[in-house]
């Protein structure tokens, strides 16, 4: 059958993969890795890199063009640059992008760009050190911020800047995060607090909607206008321009889930293989791949569990009549993939 046809029970394709190459992370966000004891994924099970290239390749031959490396944190992954060369030269995969907290980036950037990497995002939610300090329980606030000048340098598609924006935290920075990141040629998005995973203390109060960030930086900057986008684009973004230009995005997962064109899957280090964010289970390919099953087996398998696919779990969550966290940290605890950072964000 062909790639296109492939479908979930929703008309929804199957053209996006998010590969988490490490469970394992360099700083402690709150919304991420809550807890200072974690039940990390056995190194045996972690899959290498020409394992995550093969898998890629099926999932290319489905419809899968996009593909984003992630973690935990993926530059924490020795010789990432070459797993980058494998999928850059797969000439199906016409996007391949990286999100990072930065920490490591500076050091790396250039090499990732000679090996392939055409995107990179970055995690910053504050310009402030001490609030970064409080929230990640790192004090490495200012190797972020060179490692999104160093991917500027180095000249990638684009480089993105990623901001969870939390009430009471970082509500009032949004001015100065736009401001930064046109300063430095980077785009902003921001992304409303999301009940997933690590994020243990969310509540719906924190959460700032996509409608009162429009309304903050309109009082600030004047009307802010939303931008027209491709019919056929399933990118999680809604995205604005300030009147002199500078463009932004907002992702409101949580008050306005785009559920219904969701075309994205995620695939652990594990090679456990999800199909929501907020998925209870996965399916799994290591098992496959390491018993020797061919790569039609593996393609039947992923057509078969894609053909299912019903998620709509942002939908779902946000008419849940008392919301709350989706995990508290016993549960996660209790199954490692339940945790943003084992998922992948």
């Amino acid at each position: 059958m062909p790639a296109m046809d492939l479908t979930d029970l929703l008309g929804r394709p199957l053209s996006s993969l998010r590969v988490s190459v490490t469970d394992r992370c360099n700083i402690r966000c709150r919304y991420c890795m809550p807890d200072d004891k974690y039940v990390w994924l056995p190194r045996v099970s972690i899959l290498s890199f020409e394992e995550i290239d093969r898998l890629v390749a099926v999932f290319a031959s489905l419809g899968v063009t996009k593909v984003r490396l992630t973690g935990g944190e993926p530059l924490l992954r020795q010789q990432l640059d070459h797993l980058i060369a494998l999928l850059a030269a797969r000439p199906a995969i016409s996007d391949l992008a990286l999100t990072t907290n930065g920490i490591l980036l500076s050091r790396v950037a250039a090499q990732l760009k000679r090996a392939g990497l055409r995107r990179v995002t970055v995690s910053l939610d504050t310009l402030q050190p001490d609030r970064f300090r409080g929230f990640t329980r790192s004090g490495r606030h200012a190797e972020v911020l060179a490692g999104i000048g160093a991917a500027v340098d180095a000249g990638f598609q684009s480089v993105k800047i990623n901001t969870v924006v939390i009430r009471g935290f970082n509500d009032d920075e949004l001015v100065d995060l736009l401001a930064f990141g046109r300063e430095h040629g980077a785009e902003v998005r921001f992304i409303e607090y999301m009940d997933v995973g690590g994020a243990t203390q969310w509540s719906p109060a924190e959460v700032v909607s996509r409608r009162e960030m429009v309304a903050a930086l309109t009082r600030h900057y004047g009307p802010v206008q939303a931008l027209p986008e491709s019919a056929r684009s399933s990118a999680p973004a809604e995205r604005f321009a300030l009147p002199d230009g500078t463009t932004f995005g907002i992702i409101a997962s949580t008050t306005e889930p785009f559920c219904r064109s969701c075309d994205r899957g995620r695939l652990t280090a594990d090679g456990t293989f999800f199909m929501c964010l907020y998925a209870a289970r996965g399916a799994d390919l290591r098992e496959l791949v390491r018993s020797g099953a061919s790569d039609e087996v593996i393609a039947a398998r992923l057509r078969e569990v894609w053909r299912a696919r019903a998620d709509r779990g942002a939908e779902e969550r946000a008419v849940a009549p008392e919301r709350s966290a989706l995990y508290q940290i016993a549960s996660l605890r209790a199954d490692p993939h339940r945790e943003m950072h084992t998922r992948g964000g």
